[in-house]
């Protein structure tokens, strides 16, 4: 008998403890509802989550290609090429990190599953095998400019519904036609030569 009232009191105890840190049930505060947490504003209409979608399929495979490109590059400055190609790679993740987390952001559902990524992108295949560097710059120039082509072609429809978005769009834009130029000059000759 006393060990069941002992479990008794402190059980009340714990109760009375819980109790007290709660604030009163009356009158004062707001109330809960059914509504609290859910999710609410600007949501993006189909055409704008099949456009950002593009843009997210294409940088994913970009730097899945850049790593392709980079575990098998051989011949003539090769560290470079070999260096270039992670900062690319890297670039393109972050890029395609907060395309999705847009997306989310405008409760639209980012789709980066392998299937998805080899179905819809718009950047040719890697050839497999060692890759020499002359030929990786064209390739990787070749790959930035279809992703480029992506978000200018998106672009206008993008802006016109969410400007905010697009706002990422031109990022994406900038460092990638930066990358685009640098790349590619590695192959040029001084205009007037």
């Amino acid at each position: 008998m006393a060990t069941q009232k002992t479990t008794k009191n402190v059980a009340e105890e714990t109760s009375t403890k819980k109790n007290s840190r709660r604030p009163a049930r009356g009158g004062a505060g707001a109330k809960l509802t059914k509504e609290q947490n859910a999710e609410n504003g600007f949501r993006a209409s189909k055409e704008l989550s099949q456009s950002m979608q593009r843009v997210l399929v294409d940088l994913i495979e970009l730097s899945l290609q850049g790593k392709q490109a980079h575990w098998n590059v051989v011949g003539r400055n090769f560290r470079d090429t070999h260096l270039q190609l992670d900062e690319i790679i890297d670039a393109a993740r972050g890029l395609a990190d907060v395309v999705a987390e847009r997306m989310r952001a405008l409760h639209a559902v980012p789709d980066g599953r392998s299937d998805t990524i080899a179905a819809e992108t718009t950047l040719p295949e890697f050839p497999h095998g060692e890759v020499d560097t002359a030929e990786v710059v064209d390739l990787v120039t070749e790959r930035l400019e279809a992703v480029i082509a992506t978000c200018r072609e998106v672009h206008d429809q993008v802006d016109e519904e969410d400007p905010t978005s697009a706002d990422i769009l031109h990022d994406v834009l900038a460092q990638l036609e930066q990358f685009a130029w640098m790349v590619s000059a590695e192959k040029r000759t001084p205009q007037g030569r």
